[in-house]
C-alpha cells in the first residue's frame, strides 16, 4: 500500500471521527442562520485583532479584552454558536496532535523561527 492509499484511508477515518462529525453538524447550524454566522464572524475578527495586538505590542488592550468578554458572554447564551466553538476546539486538539505525530515521523525540525 502506498502513502496516498494510507492518506485516503486516514481521510476516511477522520471523516467519521466523532469530533469531526460534531464539528460538521455544528457547522451546518451556523451556515443555516445568518445571525449565528455574523456572530461567529465578529468573534473571529476580534480573535484576529487580539492575536495581532499580542504579536505587535506584546499585550492586548483593555478595550479589546472587554469586547472579547462581551462577545464571549453573548456566545455562551447562544447554543448553536457555543456548540460550534466547542466542537472546533475539540477538533483543533486532535488536529494539532496529528500534525505533531506527522512532524515527529518526518524527523525534520519544521518549527524554525517559532517558540516551542
Amino acid at each position: 500500500m502506498n502513502i496516498y492509499d494510507k492518506a485516503h484511508e486516514f481521510a476516511k477515518e477522520l471523516k467519521s471521527c466523532p469530533e469531526v462529525v460534531q464539528l460538521r453538524n455544528a457547522s451546518k447550524k451556523i451556515e443555516g442562520n445568518e445571525t449565528n454566522k455574523k456572530m461567529l464572524e465578529n468573534f473571529r475578527k476580534l480573535q484576529l485583532q487580539a492575536y495581532t495586538e499580542q504579536i505587535d505590542k506584546g499585550i492586548i488592550s483593555d478595550e479589546l479584552k472587554e469586547k472579547m468578554q462581551n462577545i464571549a458572554s453573548i456566545i455562551s447564551m447562544n447554543p448553536s454558536v457555543n456548540e460550534y466553538i466547542q466542537a472546533e476546539q475539540r477538533f483543533a486538539v486532535i488536529w494539532e496532535d496529528i500534525i505533531k505525530i506527522l512532524n515527529d515521523a518526518i524527523g525534520v525540525n519544521l518549527s524554525f523561527g517559532k517558540d516551542k
